[in-house]
């Protein structure tokens, strides 16, 4: 028997919902290359594709962003359930609370086997678990939420949701963009959660509520904040040398969204984000923090341990610096992976139904045939 540290190369079973091929560099989607949707599509496109193997025809895209739209509305009592909690409580847990939450009111309830339900609940949760991300940023401050409005997508709703007004199309389609490029990664560590608790037969809110708790984990789904508050210690464009030599070079401290475990060509997720990443700055007029993260980018990449390691900006990267420039709080960007991640999460979810429980094994490497000594005599 031979044991891998994290599971790394172990094969868990076949999937067709997406390709890592992280030696080239390649995400796919359900056949479809990652630069290709998100130059054009709408996240609920995206989903849509995630769900069902193919790309929705106009009708079929129009009647899913209304669906998700509808369905995205919070129940009174989770919102109470909200407004009750401690304003300080962090917007991932208050997230979890919600979406567990969320559950007790669903209409089909533990109904786990029938994968047109788990449809249905899906698209329900795609919106629910936008509306709760800004509506916890509104409740902590103060503010009532709003729910979201039925002639608007995804993105749009989400600021509108978060802002209490019109969202303004480069907001809104850098949002959009920002869903799409996250949705899904193949059996990630909250992908892979999602589907233990499903092949137990458990029901869609438990698997995307342990998904949301390993999604929480700093390791996992808070990169972008830690890459963001990593910008942000360094503070100004020329200070990005010193602090590369005297933290990296010296310290030995890690440079937050640079290198992935999957990937040893460019990400090309953070290729289209860095791309986005110069626009809005450019568009905001601040580009203070876009010429802080190309700077580091550029002292890492010219350094030997990251050349020969092959470690290049990830996702996480270039998409702190697009949520910041567009108000976002850092410790509100993990929900916006929520947010995001739920097609992927939801995809898995149902292509795991009916399959087999999923039981590993580990190693044993303990004391054997140890004798029992009486508690008296210990």
């Amino acid at each position: 028997m031979t044991s891998n540290a994290g599971l790394e190369g172990v094969v868990i079973g076949d999937s067709i919902i997406s390709l890592v091929n992280g030696a080239e560099g390649k995400l796919i989607y359900s056949g479809y290359r990652i630069e290709d949707l998100a130059a054009h599509s709408l996240f609920e496109e995206v989903e849509f594709l995630l769900w069902n193997n193919r790309l929705p025809n106009q009708a079929e895209l129009d009647a899913l962003v209304k669906e998700v739209a509808v369905g995205g509305k919070l129940p009174d009592g989770v919102i109470t359930l909200m407004k009750g909690l401690p304003k300080d409580a962090s917007p991932m847990a208050v997230l979890r609370t919600a979406v567990s939450a969320l559950a007790h009111y669903d209409p089909d309830g533990e109904n786990n086997t029938d994968k047109d339900v788990a449809h249905n609940k899906a698209v329900r949760l795609t919106g629910q678990i936008t509306t709760a991300t800004a509506a916890w940023e509104r409740i902590r401050n103060g503010q009532e939420p709003i729910q979201p409005r039925e002639d608007y997508n995804l993105a749009q709703n989400f600021v509108y949701m978060l802002k209490g007004e019109e969202p303004d199309e480069t907001t809104w389609r850098a949002i959009n963009v920002y869903l799409v490029l996250l949705a899904e990664h193949g059996v990630n560590a909250s992908t892979f959660t999602s589907r233990v608790i499903t092949g137990t037969i458990s029901d869609m809110h438990s698997a995307v509520t342990g998904a949301i708790s390993a999604l929480k984990g700093p390791a996992h789904g808070g990169a972008n904040t830690a890459a963001m508050n990593q910008f942000l210690d360094i503070g100004e464009p020329d200070n990005v040398e010193n602090w590369f030599q005297t933290n990296v070079k010296d310290g030995h401290t890690r440079v937050m969204g640079i290198g992935h475990r999957v990937y040893k060509a460019p990400d090309p997720r953070g290729a289209i984000l860095k791309v986005h990443a110069k626009a809005l700055a450019e568009q905001s007029g601040n580009t203070q923090w876009f010429e802080i993260a190309e700077g580091l980018e550029n002292a890492a990449r010219a350094d030997d341990f990251f050349i020969e390691r092959d470690l290049f900006p990830n996702v996480d990267y270039y998409s702190a610096i697009v949520l910041y420039t567009l108000g976002i709080p850092t410790d509100t960007f993990t929900p916006l992976f929520a947010m995001s991640r739920i097609a992927g999460w939801t995809a898995h979810i149902i292509e795991q139904m009916g399959g087999r429980l999923i039981r590993p094994t580990a190693h044993y490497v303990g004391h054997m045939d140890l004798d029992y000594v009486p508690v008296a005599e210990r």
